[in-house]
């Protein structure tokens, strides 16, 4: 299995790091025919509108768009995750929601920088994960057929549909590889990786 880890801003190196410690191998993803190479993809936090811009003038969003239509495995954390929903509640009208969870989210839904903090929160099977939330985009609609896997203060904070794992949090600035395992081997169990 090889996972692309979308490489235009954000926390990119941290997310490969976390596949390599976990013996996953991973490359970043630049230009469109990189996502012919891997069987997998990451999209990490970032500043949500800046990513959409990348996206539009990398020419990755056809291909990414593309991608996510397949059903291909996707991975999006904070900012990942506002690309990846199918609703952006206080987004700019040119912002990009792919539309691969059926949720809807608020952009910087629990404040600013400044409101950034971090928090335990429980997971499935694995016990508890220090997450760390910056400028974290909120869950304000979840729509039939998406599991929450985690929630901060009753808010679902780690949902998944199908191949598609969403974080409002940051789990690749821990050490914690638990999140980047789930999501790896959801892709296994459902014989996905090439």
């Amino acid at each position: 299995m090889r996972v692309g880890v979308l490489a235009l801003q954000g926390a990119v190196h941290a997310h490969l790091g976390a596949l390599q410690r976990i013996g996953v191998d991973s490359c970043p993803l630049r230009r469109p025919g990189d996502l012919d190479a891997v069987d997998a993809v990451v999209i990490p936090g970032g500043e949500s509108t800046t990513m959409s811009m990348l996206l539009a003038s990398s020419e990755l969003l056809e291909p990414l768009r593309r991608f996510v239509a397949d059903g291909m495995p996707i991975f999006g954390t904070c900012a990942g995750m506002i690309v990846l929903a199918s609703e952006i509640e206080d987004g700019r009208d040119d912002q990009v929601a792919l539309g691969a969870i059926d949720i809807t989210v608020q952009r910087n839904g629990y404040g600013r920088q400044l409101q950034s903090f971090e928090t335990d929160v429980a997971l499935p099977e694995t016990g508890t994960f220090h997450a760390i939330f910056i400028r974290a985009p909120r869950v304000i609609r979840v729509g039939g057929g998406v599991e929450v896997l985690a929630h901060h203060r009753g808010d679902p904070v780690l949902l998944r549909q199908g191949s598609v794992l969403v974080a409002s949090f940051h789990p690749e600035l821990t050490n914690d590889p638990s999140i980047h395992e789930l999501f790896v081997n959801s892709v296994l169990r459902a014989g996905m990786a090439g």
